[in-house]
């Protein structure tokens, strides 16, 4: 059996790999990095352009961000972390798009403005005090919020159209929002890495095995090509898991300690496509409105402009649903192959104390087609049920993890789970996801490789994105100058 030699085995072909294969090579041009990816070309699942929102997430529209307390408070600090985050993101690309690393930028982000809407006088009183809040921070000082129904045609014309005149309305709109195509955003980061020598690249291919050496930290993980079944060992220095729904077992084989109680909820999407160009043409936004009760973050509904692969389209969604896989094209066996004596207990525990998103879960699995419609006029009231047909979007599978009693708690966020001697690490969760790749890849490097980072890194990491190491939450000045610069170079002003 044939054993590869490689200082970074990156397993999955998404946005995730691709981005911390591209900071690795721009930091040491010299690492052998290798990618495995089990379908036959990279970026086709949740990375997949159909397959997630390509909202460019910045806390600018997305409600659930900005919790409401008991006592009516809205709390702004995680819309200002995913924001400053965002900014990474848009940092690394647009220097790519300078050096001529990435193409001309429409063609994996364009500009989607960025809108809340509420109907209902409780939902308005809401969205006031959350436009205010943000509206006073430098991140989001160029937040405009009405109530005005003149106005809000002007930003909105399909939501308004039709609208019953008495219904109290209200909107905020961020107009350099964007539509991110993270799967063409992907194919031209790997394609990249491919042409410059940078990485080597097996399609068709699934991990079998790990085996971990502790002596000197490194890993024997076993591969399978799909199509011959023939199989190999590839001997990493470092491996990272990011698979999306499939990180999971993943992480469990690897046997790491870390992994210990970590088990997930996986959940499916569907959306309602409308290609027509005299109605795709009316709308240019992204739309938040409020998620229902006991809806998961990736439930949140939202009607949308998107580019995809370059050819335009609106959707609406996602509906959500229960399924048993881990990705879409997985196996029905996931969960059930998940569970072990670590996890069962937090698992548990999650399920009984999430029976609201149980009961959600249930009843977006029943909808019809004119159920779903329905739901699509409370932001599109005129719309025609014979407009739309139904699309599947990607898995997602939450994070389910012990709390500090030892009982499971349901996680909507992304996590990193590393092994102690930074030998591996694994990305689990989904919501904000592709947005803040750069972010968590840089977490990656700082908990993986402190001895590089240390060592003269974080200053290069500074040359392709300035602001990193200090916090643009703060810095109003700094925020200004590289926010100025991106918006620009983008072409999202």
């Amino acid at each position: 059996m044939t054993t590869q030699q490689v200082d970074v085995l990156l397993i999955g072909g998404g946005v995730m790999s691709a981005t911390l294969g591209t900071l690795l090579n721009k930091l040491d041009p010299s690492l052998k990095l290798t990618m495995v990816e089990r379908l036959d070309h990279v970026a086709h699942e949740s990375t997949d352009g159909w397959n997630n929102a390509g909202t460019g997430h910045a806390g600018y529209c997305e409600l659930n961000y900005t919790p409401q307390d008991s006592s009516g408070t809205v709390s702004i600090e995680r819309a200002l972390k995913i924001n400053a985050n965002f900014e990474l993101s848009l940092q690394l690309w647009s220097t790519m798009v300078e050096n001529g690393e990435l193409p001309e930028p429409t063609q994996f982000i364009n500009t989607t403005p960025h809108i809340s809407f509420v109907w209902g006088e409780k939902n308005v009183a809401f969205l006031r005090q959350r436009a205010e809040k943000l509206s006073a921070h430098h991140l989001f000082e160029d937040m405009e919020y009405s109530e005005d129904p003149e106005v809000l045609r002007q930003w909105i014309p399909l939501v308004m159209e039709g609208r019953d005149p008495s219904e109290k309305v209200a909107a905020t709109k961020i107009p350099y929002g964007s539509d991110v195509d993270f799967g063409s955003l992907t194919r031209n980061l790997v394609n990249r890495l491919t042409q410059n020598g940078g990485l080597d690249l097996k399609l068709n291919t699934e991990v079998v095995d790990f085996e971990r050496n502790r002596s000197d930290k490194r890993w024997l993980v076993s591969i399978r090509d799909r199509q011959s079944g023939k199989t190999s060992m590839i001997d990493a220095g470092f491996v990272f898991i990011g698979a999306g729904g499939g990180s999971l077992p993943l992480l469990q084989a690897s046997g790491i300690e870390e992994a210990d109680g970590y088990g997930g909820f996986p959940v499916s999407g569907q959306w309602l496509v409308c290609k027509d160009e005299k109605i795709v043409s009316k709308h240019h936004a992204k739309v938040y409105g409020k998620a229902a009760i006991g809806a998961p973050p990736m439930s949140v509904p939202h009607l949308d402009t998107r580019i995809i692969n370059g050819q335009p389209a609106l959707l609406f969604g996602p509906y959500a649903g229960f399924t048993t896989k881990f990705l879409k094209k997985g196996s029905k066996l996931d969960l059930i192959k998940s569970v072990s004596t670590d996890n069962l207990f937090p698992m548990m525990s999650v399920g009984i104390h999430n029976m609201d998103l149980t009961k959600y879960l249930i009843s977006e699995v029943m909808q019809s087609h004119d159920d779903r419609v329905a739901t699509l006029r409370g932001y599109f009231p005129e719309c025609k049920s014979s407009d739309w047909t139904l699309a599947h979007a990607g898995q997602r599978v939450q994070v389910i993890k012990k709390d500090a009693k030892g009982k499971g708690k349901l996680e909507f966020g992304t996590e990193l789970v590393a092994a102690a001697d930074g030998s591996l690490a694994a990305l689990l969760g989904a919501s904000p996801g592709a947005s803040v790749a750069v972010f968590a890849m840089l977490e990656v490097l700082e908990k993986c490789f402190a001895d590089k980072m240390s060592g003269g890194w974080k200053q290069a990491i500074k040359t392709f994105i300035p602001s990193y190491g200090e916090s643009l939450i703060d810095d109003a000045a700094l925020l200004k100058q590289v926010r100025e610069h991106t918006l620009s170079t983008l072409r999202l002003k």
